[in-house]
Formats: structure tokens, sequence, C-alpha cells
């Protein structure tokens, strides 16, 4: 359960809520609006607008409601207004069947297209136990936030509310102006609809496990010795690879083999370094450039894992929005200089 100080702040009888106050909800007003926006850089964007706006109007918050509440009906309000007349953001598997290795990789398209990855150090609050991390953590996953795409604006912040940040009916209720009746109906209907497009579950990054550690080793061994037969042998039978900004995305490990020593040779030679991305594994990829023997930035790697398999391998080739965004160098060893 993600929890939050409740702590109702004095309003007109005592001093305001400090900035500090307000900068230690930052976190989890981020995950927040990640889980609504689909985008890391617009839930930054949301965030702090949220902050601002509060700080702006601090002068007329009563106390009447909690500071998380206020700060909530704030937040839901910055996303809702962001997400009027807007199309849902997407996964490739959301968009099209999956392709081969002679499918054309096709255009490319709009970032506003895709559900987007968020650094976990942005949703993780520093002072939180690692129970509540692991649940933020499994829920900012990419087919969870996907999934949640699937709502109507009003319906993903009351499931979002309800069942990842563990409101109350009645808190819910009176943060959207509604009616207990309301929130547990728009809810239910909510459910029904999430669950037909969850997919398959996948596993949370755990760094202290030892199973998922060894899964990741072998895993970037294969794939910097680009040994095909040892990355296959890791991947479940129905493993996906996409590649955002491109509509294109393979299933299977055949396939995935086929393309990466077709296409995608370019990858033979790559160095791995490792980061976390929406809850789960990451790397940044660094493809040889060919001049001198250098590296330069190819893909950001979200590595999905269910039961000890590796069954979604996401590339994100915007390497010029993502590796600074992730704190990524640009070449691998730079970051030990």
């Amino acid at each position: 359960m993600e929890t939050m100080d409740d702590t109702t702040v004095a309003g007109t009888a005592g001093a305001p809520p400090a900035p500090e106050e307000l900068e230690r909800h930052r976190a989890g007003l981020t995950g927040y609006c990640y889980r609504m926006l689909g985008s890391a850089f617009e839930a930054d964007d949301a965030a702090q607008e949220t902050l601002v706006r509060a700080w702006r109007g601090m002068s007329r918050f009563e106390g009447r409601a909690s500071l998380r509440t206020w700060l909530y009906r704030i937040a839901t309000n910055v996303c809702l207004s962001s997400l009027d007349g807007r199309q849902r953001r997407a996964r490739p598997m959301d968009l099209a069947g999956a392709g081969t290795v002679a499918s054309p990789l096709g255009p490319v398209h709009a970032e506003s297209t895709w559900v987007e990855p968020i650094p976990d150090d942005r949703v993780l609050a520093p002072d939180a136990d690692p129970g509540e991390h692991a649940v933020v953590r499994d829920t900012v996953r990419l087919a969870f936030v996907a999934a949640l795409q699937h709502l109507e604006p009003r319906q993903r912040a009351v499931l979002i509310l309800r069942e990842v940040l563990a409101w109350r009916a009645a808190e819910v209720a009176e943060l959207l102006g509604t009616t207990v009746a309301s929130v547990n109906s728009v809810l239910q209907r909510a459910r029904a609809r999430i669950t037909a497009r969850r997919g398959e579950a996948t596993d949370p990054v755990r760094p202290l496990d030892p199973e998922q550690r060894a899964l990741l080793e072998r895993y970037v061994s294969a794939f910097e010795s680009y040994d095909i037969d040892a990355l296959t042998a890791l991947l479940h039978e129905e493993a996906t690879l996409s590649m955002p900004p491109y509509r294109l995305w393979l299933r299977g490990p055949a396939a995935i083999a086929e393309w990466m020593l077709g296409p995608g040779h370019g990858c033979r030679g790559s160095r791995l370094l490792p980061v976390h991305a929406s809850g789960s594994p990451a790397f940044g990829q660094y493809r040889p450039s060919g001049a001198g023997g250098g590296f330069e930035p190819w893909a950001l790697q979200v590595v999905e894992i269910s039961a000890g398999r590796i069954v979604g391998l996401n590339s994100f080739l915007d390497t010029a929005r993502w590796f600074p965004l992730f704190g990524l160098p640009d070449r691998p060893g730079a970051e030990e200089g």
C-alpha cells in the first residue's frame, strides 16, 4: 500500500505548510500523474504544475481537507485538463498485429503516441519503506500503465486512487466532488475494463532477488557477446520485441532471433549500462560507432520479466530524450571518469 501522511494542516488557524512540506509529496504526485498520463515528461510537468498551483494558492487553503487530499485534487484537475480531447497513449502491441523480419519498419510516430518509461527514482519517495517501494514499482510497469490508458480519464483517476494509493471511497468522493455510490460504480466499471486489458503480468525489479539478478546477468552476457542462442534461451515462448517510435513489433524467440541476426545485426558488439525504468530492469544500449572503436547511444532497453523468463524487450530508440532523463552518459565508461 502506498501511504502518505494524512495530517490536516491548520490553515488559517496556524502556519501554512512550508515549501519542503509540499516538496515531500513530489514523488507520489509524479507517480500518480505518470499512471494518469503515461509519459515521464508530462508527469514531471504535471507534478511541478501541481506544486506551483498549491504554493500560489496556499493562502486559500483552510485546512478543511488534508494537505494530501488538496494536492491530489489539484493534480487530478491538472491531469484531466491535459487529457481532455487527447488520444490515448499505447504500446506497439496495442496498435497492430505482430510483424516479421520481412515487415517494413514503417514511419516514425510522434512521441505522444507511446506509453513511455519513467526513471524509478522519480516515483519512489526516499523515506518510503521497501514494501511501499515494491507497490510503486509494480504499478508503474509499462503493461499496467498501458492498461490504464484504456480507461476514461475519471475512471483512471478513481481506479488509481482506490486500487493503487488505497484511498477510501469517501476520500475519493470528496476529492472528485461526487458521492461514494458514484465512486463505487465507476470503480466497478474500471475494474471490469482493465481486467480485460492487463495482459500477462510481469515482475517488478527486485534488486535483492538473486534469481532475478542471475537472469539479468545472463541476459547482459548473451547480448554483449551477441550469443543469440543463449539470449533466446532466456525468452518466454510468447516474448515480444518492440522498438518505439516504430509501430513494428515481433513475437516469439524465433522471430526475435531472426531480426537480431538480420536487420538488427548492427547491435552486435553493443555495451549495456544498467538503470531502472518503470519498475523494471532496464539498460542503456550503446552500439559500436565504427569510428575509432567507440560507441554511440542506441536505445533505452526496458526488460520485462515473468516467472524467470524474459517476456518483453522494449527498445526506446530516441536516445536524445531518454539518456539525459535516465542520467546515462554519452558513451559507456564516461560515468566513471
